[in-house]
């Protein structure tokens, strides 16, 4: 079985398949400062709660980190634990996707696993949106190229980040609002964050999609996509498990 790891910013999301299938999947908030042993630790416990073996059942791990201090500890671990090493997506990564940025090397793992992942499953072009700690936008070509893309502020960053600013605005809890036009702080806020993200999604769209070729599919991977994509007027196609399925990909063209 292939453990997949994707370590994000604020949360990190481990997968296991078996052949072609994710049979089990968790999130954990990423701490930057565990160390290898308290790694395998958490995995270990993770992969027990579906009877599934930390020592004989796991024979590759794949790893996209955007946190060095984690990429080093997890790479320690698998070598310590598992005594083999983890294929790490990174600057050198066989990816069967040219990448036309000016430097490919700053292209972020998850977001070529997602690019990969995408249009492995879904064929070109692409706009694929990935709502993180950022909310992330990648531009795959008919022929499966890399064209670059656009980042902003992640949903739950924008209304922390309010919350911080304004003293009397609140931290709200990010539900869906009545209606655009709130009637309490709470609800305008919600409006505000929710909507507005919606609203920057649906332009962003439009505005990439007047700059390609052809019409673009959009997919959507993320733990807010849902709550965001229900108020977009853009269709799109919402894949929970798009960068781990990307890392098994690659683990495939590298292995």
């Amino acid at each position: 079985m292939l453990l997949a790891v994707d370590v994000g910013n604020t949360q990190t999301h481990i997968g296991v398949f078996s052949k072609d299938a994710i049979v089990a999947q968790w999130r954990t908030h990423t701490v930057r400062s565990r160390t290898a042993d308290e790694l395998a630790l958490t995995f270990r416990q993770f992969l027990s709660m579906d009877d599934l073996s930390f020592d004989r059942q796991i024979t590759g791990v794949v790893i996209s980190s955007v946190v060095p201090t984690l990429t080093a500890a997890i790479r320690e671990m698998v070598e310590r634990y598992f005594h083999f090493s983890p294929v790490v997506v990174e600057p050198g990564t066989r990816t069967g996707m040219p990448i036309h940025i000016d430097n490919p090397s700053e292209l972020g793992a998850d977001r070529i696993c997602n690019a990969v992942a995408a249009y492995t499953l879904a064929g070109g072009p692409l706009i694929v949106i990935d709502f993180g700690t950022a909310t992330t936008f990648d531009v795959v070509s008919q022929r499966g190229e890399y064209l670059g893309g656009a980042i902003a502020p992640g949903v739950q960053v924008s209304a922390d980040a309010l919350a911080q600013a304004a003293a009397r605005l609140p931290r709200v809890e990010l539900l869906a609002p009545r209606s655009v036009i709130g009637k309490s702080t709470i609800e305008s806020v919600r409006a505000g964050v929710l909507l507005g993200a919606a609203a920057m999604v649906d332009g962003m769209i439009d505005r990439i999609r007047g700059e390609m070729k052809g019409e673009p599919q959009v997919v959507a991977t993320g733990g807010l996509a849902p709550l965001v994509l229900e108020h977009c007027t853009t269709k799109s196609r919402f894949e929970a498990t798009l960068t781990l399925t990307g890392l098994r990909i690659l683990y495939e063209r590298n292995v």
